[in-house]
């Protein structure tokens, strides 16, 4: 880069190049994915509390649905009954991956406050 000086001339700017291995840079990645991982965890951890609610809804429904099977003995109630229990392990299945995904988005975001205090 230069830069007009009085009589026409130029004089060269040094530019200093950027290191992207820099200290620096370092530490702006790793908060920039410690913003990411933090963002991340609070939506898992929202879409868990309404998996929490929606599961205990699931679950009592597919309790009324099994107790009403063993009152009438048919065979429609019985395929309520096991459609509402496949709806109720669908949603603890779900519950139980997000779980899972919360411990490890807690597990980063301790890794990656490791390196900020390190750095």
């Amino acid at each position: 880069m230069t830069t007009p000086v009085p009589g026409g001339a130029r004089r060269c700017l040094a530019v200093r190049p950027v290191t992207y291995n820099s200290p620096v840079m370092q530490r702006s990645a790793v908060e920039r994915s410690l913003r990411d991982v933090h963002a991340r965890l609070v939506k898992a951890r929202q879409d868990l509390a309404v998996i929490d609610e929606q599961l205990m809804s699931v679950v009592d429904a597919a309790d009324d649905a099994r107790l009403r099977s063993l009152v009438s003995e048919t065979p429609i109630a019985a395929h309520e009954s096991n459609d509402a229990q496949r709806h109720a392990d669908a949603f603890t299945r779900a519950r139980r991956s997000l779980v899972d995904l919360i411990g490890e988005l807690e597990q980063r975001q301790d890794e990656l406050l490791g390196k900020l205090v390190v750095d």
